[in-house]
């Protein structure tokens, strides 16, 4: 048998249950911000999917609605005191925005004040925005400053935890909050406790005191976690949630999933799992925790693979969690995705004898869950062997990230499950004909097979991306891949080889790519993260041409490469900074070692960086080694020069800055991602600039190159700067600052805001035969955004 995805229907969501309150009418945008859509009065609508958003269109709704958070907060009718914290945007297929919100009041966090606004798209014809709150309640107390002391909140805190038992407990630092988590609204302290839970579990007990009358009124452990023993993965630790006397198999901390028992039925949800232990199964069948214990263990496995490997949060990049059933119907040998419930189901094996609850068969489940909210591809045909590969690579990856010794991973799909009965893998990802179906490379007819057969090119592709062809030892199994053509292949490691299939999944591939598309959304992707000339891409192509989809691609030569940074100049007395640049084809850690440096300066050997405070003047040939982890060493030589200062030589006019107006990106450019060719802040000129800030929310930008001014001349930093905001009054709240390593140049503010571009000039003639990294640093304070928008440098000298 093998595993397969249910293809059903998509079921319509519904958005009006739960809604109360309704919103409407328009305001001006503020900051950089188009106006929002949660100010056109138009219909909540029904019936609407949620729409494949990016991260980066993800992160574009959000920054847009930071920028609107004052309207908002005006149309909602909050108090003066009050604003908005925006916590995600999410879009339905339809165009309808979802926007959720916490609140603050007069500067305080409000607990138990977040809300969601339901923003219809602004085609609709008519209707109202419509808002769902935790609390409705308008915030107002009648002072913040509290009668009980931090220091008697935090007393009385661990108080409370060690009447819990809690062990070696210790009180972090209390913050002062409004508790509107149910009643009036009310001026607190929330206090967290470290240490230990009875059973050694790690505690952040979360206790929240009226701050006038010291009495307790709410508190939460913000550390669940259960033991699972589990079939195949030994005894784990499980993220649970207690509820009065009982707990249940339900992870709050990845998207609120939960484990439910369909006791054999094979409609519905089935009943969560609970009991008053928080103790989940015995590791056999005779216990119907021990599969729900899998299951869970195996999606939150997944959900901490998938954030920690590429930074996506849940199936949908929501932050919203699946949901798993086990115990399928009578003896059913499988188990499915299913797009229509967004769930996973475990049937129990033959007998009822092996749940199909292994870890990397949950990954696999959960993975098509990422596909079809990604790429999509369409389950037949090659497109489907892709679909089914892809689960089989992310199961792979799940398995050898979660490190369990008692389910190893392994290039092995479902080797723990036993579906033939004789204790064989259901797959092989070395050499997938093995099973006596699957395809090792791909020949015309390819797609005319069972997707999970035509998916054997692709995981034998991966196989040898990742580890190269021929014979090895991983973990104690051992491997013998083939390629189609005999040729050798080398591998690049499986974390690239995963980080390259993930981006060409979610970028590159379509719903009906096929064989030769995934190869150039696998190269294309290479080339994204880690250029067109690099190891990575010629072991893409290699793999591909090791199942027989396109030619070799010739690595490039091995090495290191030291970039000359050019002739250096110093003063006696002025301290410098100078890092080296390099780079290996091996991909290894580099170290460092200079000779010939002037007196007073060395090279960090790990970082790279000569620093240092020169003492003698003269002229000297600099050579910097660098070696990397094969032994391999490149070097670069160059001259430097310490003058004893006061300047009054000659100096050629130059211009010291590379891509002084961003127009090939972030290149000679450190920075925080700010560098952008976003059209909402026009470019002074080109198309290109550095947009710090615009959140409307705590953050910090920054913006830096390193450059060395030329002993005895005399320097100028000129660019063009545009400030926008949504902040009121001359009081600088946001503020961009200019630094020549120690030195602050120039600082502005909110208060400087102002339309067009204005020209800035500054003088750098005082740090003349000195190397510093100029620096543009952005801070933005908790609310209301401004932008701070750099164009057109310059560094000259004359």
């Amino acid at each position: 048998m093998h595993l397969t995805r249910l293809t059903a229907a998509l079921a319509a969501l519904t958005l009006t249950a739960g809604l109360a309150g309704t919103v409407a009418g328009t305001a001006a945008a503020a900051g950089h911000g188009s106006a929002p859509a949660a100010h056109r009065p138009s219909p909540l609508r029904t019936g609407s999917l949620q729409a494949r958003l990016s991260p980066a269109q993800r992160a574009t709704l959000v920054r847009g609605a930071k920028d609107d958070t004052a309207a908002t907060a005006r149309t909602l009718g909050l108090g003066a005191k009050e604003k908005l914290v925006v916590r995600d945007v999410a879009k339905d297929a339809d165009g309808t925005l979802h926007t959720r919100y916490e609140r603050t009041y007069d500067g305080l966090p409000v607990l138990g004040g977040d809300l969601v606004v339901h923003t219809p798209p602004p085609s609709s014809a008519s209707g109202t925005v419509n808002t769902t709150w935790n609390t409705k309640h308008r915030i107002a107390v009648p002072s913040t400053t509290a009668t009980v002391t931090k220091a008697s909140a935090e007393s009385r805190a661990l108080r409370t935890a060690r009447a819990l038992d809690a062990a070696r407990p210790s009180a972090d630092s209390a913050r002062k909050v409004i508790w509107a988590g149910e009643g009036t609204p009310t001026l607190a302290w929330e206090t967290e406790i470290g240490g230990f839970q009875d059973d050694g579990t790690p505690s952040r007990l979360h206790v929240v005191t009226d701050a006038t009358t010291g009495k307790e009124l709410h508190r939460f452990q913000a550390v669940r976690t259960g033991v699972g023993n589990t079939r195949y993965s030994g005894q784990v630790q499980l993220t649970t949630t207690r509820s009065g006397s009982a707990y249940t198999l339900t992870d709050a901390t990845r998207g609120g999933h939960k484990t439910y028992n369909l006791n054999h039925a094979t409609s519905g949800t089935g009943t969560l799992f609970s009991q008053s232990s928080d103790t989940w199964g015995d590791g056999t069948n005779s216990t119907a925790t021990t599969a729900a214990a899998d299951a869970a263990y195996g999606a939150q496995e997944t959900w901490d693979f998938y954030k920690n490997a590429f930074g996506r949060s849940g199936i949908k990049n929501d932050g919203v969690g699946a949901y798993s059933r086990v115990h399928y119907g009578n003896a059913y040998v499988n188990a499915y995705w299913d797009d229509s419930c967004f769930c996973m189901t475990y049937g129990d094996g033959t007998g009822n004898n092996d749940p199909l609850t292994s870890l990397d068969v949950a990954a696999h489940e959960m993975s098509h869950g990422v596909t079809s909210n990604t790429a999509g591809l369409e389950y037949s045909g090659e497109s489907g062997g892709l679909n089914e590969a892809t689960s089989d690579i992310f199961g792979t990856g799940v398995e050898f990230y979660a490190g369990n010794s008692s389910d190893v991973g392994d290039y092995l799909i479902g080797e723990k499950i036993d579906i033939n009965g004789d204790g064989s893998p259901l797959r092989y990802q070395d050499k997938p004909s093995k099973d006596g179906n699957s395809a090792d490379s791909w020949y015309s007819g390819l797609g005319n097979l069972d997707v999970h057969y035509s998916s054997g090119p692709a995981n034998h592709m991966f196989y040898l991306l990742s580890e190269g062809s021929g014979t090895k030892t991983i973990n104690g199994v051992t491997y013998n891949s083939p390629t189609s053509d005999g040729v050798a292949v080398t591998g690049i490691g499986r974390d690239a080889a995963l980080q390259i299939w993930y981006k060409a999944l979610t970028t590159y591939m379509m719903s009906s790519t096929d064989y030769a598309g995934a190869r150039t959304a696998a190269l294309n992707a290479a080339a994204a993260l880690y250029g067109s000339g690099s190891t990575q891409y010629a072991g893409v192509g290699n793999a591909f041409a090791g199942i027989n989809v396109g030619s070799h691609i010739t690595p490039p030569s091995s090495g290191v490469s030291v970039t000359n940074p050019g002739s250096q100049s110093s003063t006696v007395g002025t301290a410098v900074s100078l890092q080296i640049q390099a780079s290996s084809t091996s991909g290894g850690s580099l170290t460092y070692s200079a000779s010939g440096l002037p007196a007073g300066l060395s090279v960090n050997s790990s970082t790279g960086v000569v620093s240092g405070t020169p003492t003698t003047a003269g002229t000297y040939s600099t050579t910097v080694t660098v070696k990397d982890s094969t032994g391999a060493t490149g070097t670069t030589t160059f001259s430097w020069t310490v003058s004893t200062g006061g300047g009054g030589g000659t100096c050629a006019s130059a211009q010291l800055l590379a891509n002084p107006g961003f127009e090939s990106g972030d290149t000679r450019w450190t920075d925080s991602g700010v560098i952008t060719d976003d059209s909402r802040q026009p470019a002074h000129g080109g198309s290109y600039t550095a947009w710090l800030n615009g959140w409307g929310s705590a953050h910090t930008d920054t913006l830096s190159q390193t450059v060395t001014i030329p002993a005895g001349c005399k320097a100028t930093l000129t660019f063009y700067l545009h400030v926008d905001t949504a902040e009121i009054g001359s009081t600088a709240y946001d503020k961009l600052t200019v630094t020549a390593g120690s030195k602050t140049l120039a600082t502005y503010s909110n208060a400087n805001a102002a339309s067009g571009y204005g020209f800035k000039s500054l003088d750098l003639s005082a740090l003349a035969g000195s190397t510093v990294i100029l620096k543009f640093t952005g801070v933005e304070d908790a609310y209301l955004a401004t932008n701070f928008v750099v164009d057109d440098t310059a560094l000259t000298t004359g």
